[in-house]
């Protein structure tokens, strides 16, 4: 079953990437009391979300605490040493980056998809949420191969 707009967040471990290193972080600890905009990508390095999914949000992080946002976060099938890489090669500095390596995460919300015919494994479908408090109050996934919903540009204008 897919999550949907009034879910909990299920619980789950996601690996933060820190300065000091990748750091297990339940998601029941993250997201509690705060607004965060969660936005997933099939995985780190790839051409949408090097080239354009990942870069507007580090564009557009700064206004979305004026919209009354705590954080922005990334998740990705990806372990955190590769999203380390991929935020410090895209500056992505005020972008949380949580690590789901095994899509754990993605299988519990019913976001995941077998991108093996790609060569790519499990991966996360693209999506972008706002997590209230660890409810979701808003969630827009993509259909596959596009890119309109999840883009931070689409998700300001949702606030």
């Amino acid at each position: 079953m897919t999550i949907k707009v009034g879910d909990r967040l299920p619980e789950a471990t996601l690996i933060k990437v820190t300065a000091d290193g990748p750091a297990p972080v339940t998601t029941s600890d993250y997201f509690k009391g705060r607004r965060v905009a969660l936005f997933a990508v099939p995985g780190a390095f790839t051409p949408t979300c090097s080239a354009r999914h990942l870069p507007g949000y580090v564009e557009k992080g700064g206004e979305f605490g004026a919209k009354g946002v705590d954080e922005v976060a990334c998740t990705a099938v990806n372990d955190a040493f590769v999203l380390g890489a991929w935020a410090k090669s895209a500056a992505a500095d005020g972008i949380t980056m949580l690590a789901d390596g095994n899509g754990q995460f993605a299988d519990a919300l019913g976001l995941s998809f077998d991108g093996a015919k790609f060569g790519m494994g499990k991966r996360s479908q693209r999506y972008a949420m706002i997590v209230s408090d660890g409810t979701v109050e808003q969630l827009h996934v993509e259909q596959p191969g596009e890119f309109k919903v999840s883009s931070a540009d689409y998700l300001l204008e949702q606030l």
